[in-house]
């Protein structure tokens, strides 16, 4: 990285800007990719990036290095110590109390709502179909937050008729000052923060978020049907109890709550984008994903059912594709909680390692041409021999993403209604995405899309 300064270490060298920061990284990692790792000063805390997958796994694998990294504590006013970031025997056993609640069956359940969503996804799609070019970013972001909110906390948002939402501005608003912070060692001491840093925008993004979560988890669910009530995940943490019996405390459950309203809607409305500026790039594709759609619905305008999900092969082979090319979490970290040696090189207690996911993900010995879309890499005959490890798209081991199935679902229902009713052409080129990795990996300004109503026999009308 070239000099480094007392206190502040190589901070002074990292862009401010989150996309050119993302860019940055992703050259350095470019540069380095011949040695097993590279080390960044930020402050006075060395980072450790890992971008291979026998590096990756030894950390992922281990439960020793299991603790999330210091920068992880700046997420503490947003979401507190819930499964994101709690450590040590507090995320043991609110992981142990949270596992069952994304059983298959309660899955399942979803199902409904994720149907209902869609619909309303599509109805509002229909309105720009053969209308020129839009940005589908909000409307798929405002899809993922409305059925997060009523699988999580039982309870209709209306996110989608409401095109303004003040909640996912301040979401997104509220990743990049944590990301600058994490970058800026200068500004971690909160008086500082406080005094020129972005310490009251912080607190006032915040409260907005911290009210939204409060009023949804404290209205009384109403996600009723036919009389029958839908369960929720909030239904589920009010009956949760630890081994000791104990049950948990409203702060346990409004962090939990926090966490599902980000992660949940957050990465799958990431992952559901790339996916169609994906699909709008290679007509190819798209085309294959059509027949498939055919093949298993036909002419049918019904709701899709997990035996449908089961058949939708090649849509899945898209989606795993998109999260190779744009992982959700392109990076994430960890502190190293015991003096370790990772490929010769001695890594003392109290590092911190990113997993750069993006770069992971384009490693040419396991991903030939790594910047081509091709979902046939994920047919199973072309993953035979490739290392588990190399391909984490929900992290891995044992603090891997308690809610995938519930993210692949989803993308696999709202992507499939979108493209039983349209085609879809990308209006940008890959260039011009310019990837900011922030939290979550986003397009810097949003996905441009042309959306024609499918005309063939054999779709639905």
């Amino acid at each position: 990285m070239g000099t480094t300064f007392p206190i502040i270490g190589n901070a002074h060298q990292l862009k401010a800007d989150s996309g050119a920061f993302f860019n940055q990284v992703v050259t350095l990692s470019t540069k380095y990719n011949h040695f097993p790792m590279y080390k960044i000063w930020i402050g006075t805390v060395p980072f450790v990036v890992l971008y291979h997958h026998d590096t990756i796994e030894m950390i992922l694998n281990n439960a020793t290095h299991m603790d999330k990294a210091q920068a992880y504590t700046f997420l503490h006013p947003w979401l507190g110590t819930g499964l994101l970031t709690s450590t040590g025997k507090k995320w043991r056993q609110r992981r142990k109390m949270l596992t069952p609640t994304f059983h298959f069956s309660i899955l399942t359940d979803f199902l409904e709502v994720m149907n209902e969503q869609a619909e309303i996804l599509v109805e509002k799609l229909q309105n720009k179909a053969g209308k020129g070019v839009f940005d589908c970013f909000s409307h798929v972001t405002l899809c993922a937050l409305d059925i997060i909110c009523e699988t999580a906390m039982g309870k209709k948002i209306y996110a989608q008729s409401n095109s303004d939402s003040e909640y996912v501005k301040c979401v997104y608003k509220m990743s990049d000052i944590v990301s600058r912070r994490q970058r800026a060692p200068w500004f971690w001491p909160n008086f500082l923060y406080y005094t020129i840093g972005d310490g009251i925008e912080h607190d006032k993004t915040l409260k907005v978020i911290h009210d939204r979560a409060e009023n949804i988890s404290n209205i009384e669910s109403d996600s009723d049907t036919d009389g029958k009530k839908r369960r929720a995940f909030l239904d589920m943490l009010l009956k949760a109890t630890d081994e000791e019996g104990n049950s948990m405390s409203h702060q346990d459950i409004q962090e939990e709550v926090d966490t599902f309203m980000f992660e949940g809607h957050d990465t799958t409305a990431a992952a559901m984008n790339w996916a169609l500026h994906l699909l709008g790039s290679h007509p190819e594709v798209q085309q294959k994903v059509h027949q498939e759609l055919d093949q298993v619905f036909g002419t049918s305008e019904r709701p899709i059912n997990t035996e449908d999900l089961k058949k939708l092969k090649y849509l899945e082979c898209v989606i795993k594709e998109g999260l190779r090319l744009y992982p959700s979490v392109p990076f994430f970290a960890r502190t190293i909680c015991q003096d370790t040696t990772i490929k010769g090189y001695k890594v003392p207690k109290g590092s911190n390692v990113i997993l750069f996911t993006y770069v992971l993900h384009r490693d040419p010995r396991y991903f030939p041409d790594p910047e081509e879309f091709r979902p046939e890499r994920f047919f199973p005959e072309n993953s035979v021999g490739r290392p588990a490890y190399a391909y984490i798209p929900f992290s891995a081991g044992l603090r891997n993403c308690i809610g995938q199935r519930f993210a692949m679902m989803e993308e696999k229902v709202v992507l499939a209604s979108i493209l039983r009713n349209f085609t879809v052409e990308a209006c940008q080129k890959r260039h011009e995405l310019h990837p900011v990795g922030e939290l979550i990996l986003r397009p810097e300004k949003g996905i441009w899309i042309k959306l024609e109503k499918r005309t063939s026999q054999s779709c639905v009308q």
